[in-house]
């Protein structure tokens, strides 16, 4: 594969080495055509300047870069933890980098492996809607664990994936709730609106909906807020505050998260709610808190030191080319507790 140096890049456009440097470095010293032109050689062919010497060094530094989009979410917390114990097992550095909703997480891999010299990706959370044109400019194997739906255009062969069936693990949980009686049942979603983790777990809250015939209402899907963190508590708060001053009456809360159920159970009890008296509340993923919540939270319990290991192992052997690309769903567990109780409608 063709991997530009900056002499490549220098050839390309007609100019000197030390005249893409002056691009590079923003120089004043320097033509804006011939700047704009140099700069656009440098996104078309995936040319990521780096220092050179310091990166010889590094050739043969065995690490791994973790990238995580949500780091909010207090889920990655034992996912990180966990990866970071595996990769100290085989002698891997690992280089942790939170990505910004708004940013672009292929970029930021390929810049980090080109400075890094890094022997492999692992994608944890956010979505994924890049073409497969673009993820080979990485040259090194990646694996995406419990991100959102991959685009039907990129081959399985590709990459790796590991991760629950969020929409059949979602309907699972409004299966629950409506064995318990409800049918106003409300739901906290975030990014439903992209090809991700959110919108999958809608998509099941609509199965189940449907498949008990119970009619699905616009009104009792929230949105949170896309100025804060989509996953976070603060989020789960305001965004339910938001829900109750709509007045649609609803006798279950689900939340696509269990971060944005602990903001949710804030706001509920702000608002004189007793719950599960008033209203049943749950949550997905299975973070530690739940169990220490006044109620503990009935959640989807996602194997996370499972997954967390699978996807180092994974990502180890298709490094030492052990394996081929694999793709690894897991069963989520439903874990009962004193948030949810019967109710009616």
């Amino acid at each position: 594969m063709f991997e530009p140096t900056i002499k490549d890049i220098a050839h390309i456009c007609g100019v000197g080495v030390s005249t893409v440097s002056r691009a590079i470095n923003d120089h004043p010293d320097i033509n804006p055509e011939t700047k704009e032109k140099i700069m656009d050689a440098i996104r078309e062919y995936g040319y990521v300047p780096n220092d050179s010497a310091r990166n010889l060094k590094r050739v043969d530094a065995k690490a791994i870069a973790v990238l995580v989009k949500g780091i909010a979410n207090p889920f990655f917390t034992n996912m990180i933890k966990t990866i970071e114990k595996e990769c100290k097992k085989k002698r891997y550095a690992m280089e942790l980098s939170h990505i910004e909703a708004d940013e672009d997480e292929v970029d930021v891999a390929q810049k980090v492996v080109k400075e890094k010299r890094l022997r492999g990706i692992i994608f944890l959370g956010g979505l994924f809607s890049h073409s497969e044109e673009k993820l080979k400019k990485l040259n090194v194997p990646f694996v995406f664990s419990t991100v959102g739906a991959i685009p039907e255009n990129i081959s399985r062969k590709a990459y790796s994936s590991i991760s629950v069936d969020d929409r059949r693990e979602s309907a699972r949980m409004v299966e629950y709730l409506i064995g318990l009686g409800h049918t106003k049942i409300a739901i906290l979603v975030a990014e439903a609106q992209e090809e991700s983790i959110g919108k999958l777990r809608l998509e099941g809250y609509c199965d189940a909906l449907r498949s008990h015939g119970i009619t699905i209402e616009p009104k009792l899907i929230c949105q949170t807020q896309d100025e804060l963190s989509h996953f976070s508590m603060e989020n789960g708060y305001l965004s339910t505050r938001r829900l109750l001053e709509r007045g649609e009456a609803f006798t279950a809360l689900y939340a696509v998260a269990d971060a944005l159920a602990i903001g949710a159970l804030r706001a509920l009890y702000e608002a004189g709610l007793r719950v599960p008296q008033d209203i049943s509340l749950a949550g997905f993923d299975g973070i530690d808190m739940t169990d220490y919540t006044v109620p503990s939270i009935t959640t989807m319990r996602q194997p996370v030191e499972e997954m967390a290991k699978d996807t180092t192992r994974l990502l180890f052997d298709i490094i030492a080319k052990k394996t081929k690309h694999q793709h690894i769903v897991y069963d989520a567990e439903l874990a009962v507790k004193e948030s949810t109780a019967c109710g009616g409608s």
